[in-house]
């Protein structure tokens, strides 16, 4: 068995087609919406990622900004642990009855003014749980939300397009 998979991987050619060129548009949106985080906020936009009940799809798609391609902390973009300390709330997953208080009193500690993002089709729609016993529904039946960003999960440059979208609606 061992035999025939190492043959089998010797004879396989190389792909032919070749490498997809990535898009770099969402970087000269970053490097704008730096200088525009600073026009606004002076500092750096610190944002309260809180799961309010998602299957954590949409959190390793968080996790991606912080890498090194995306590097969202260079562009004046950093996750804060408290709500106390946040300019927004990036809230994920359908608002599930265990956390509706507890995002409703993150949302209350979060200083004026105070921008919130619900991130993914859970958070917009309640996505495939909207109908369960658990859940309360979309987080704008709780809390007024300023920015949707649909998808199940969105796509790291998503996200970005859609904290650009609150930071830019917080200037407007």
């Amino acid at each position: 068995m061992t035999w025939q998979l190492l043959k089998r991987i010797a004879s396989t050619r190389a792909p032919a087609e070749p490498v997809p060129e990535g898009g770099n548009d969402w970087r000269t949106e970053s490097q704008q919406l730096h200088q525009q985080i600073l026009d606004v906020l002076g500092r750096a936009l610190c944002i309260r990622q809180i799961d309010a009940g998602s299957c954590n799809g949409c959190e390793l798609e968080i996790h991606a900004l912080n890498n090194p391609y995306y590097n969202i902390e260079g562009h004046g973009i950093r996750f804060v642990a408290s709500p106390r300390h946040a300019d927004m709330l990036l809230v994920t997953g359908p608002l599930a009855s265990n956390m509706r208080e507890a995002v409703r009193l993150a949302y209350e500690a979060t200083p004026a003014p105070k921008l919130v993002v619900a991130a993914g089709e859970c958070a917009c729609t309640g996505g495939m749980f909207r109908d369960s016993y658990a859940v309360c529904g979309p987080l704008a039946q709780l809390l007024p939300v300023d920015v949707t960003i649909p998808g199940c999960p969105p796509s790291p440059v998503e996200l970005l397009r859609g904290i650009f979208a609150a930071v830019r609606a917080s200037k407007g």
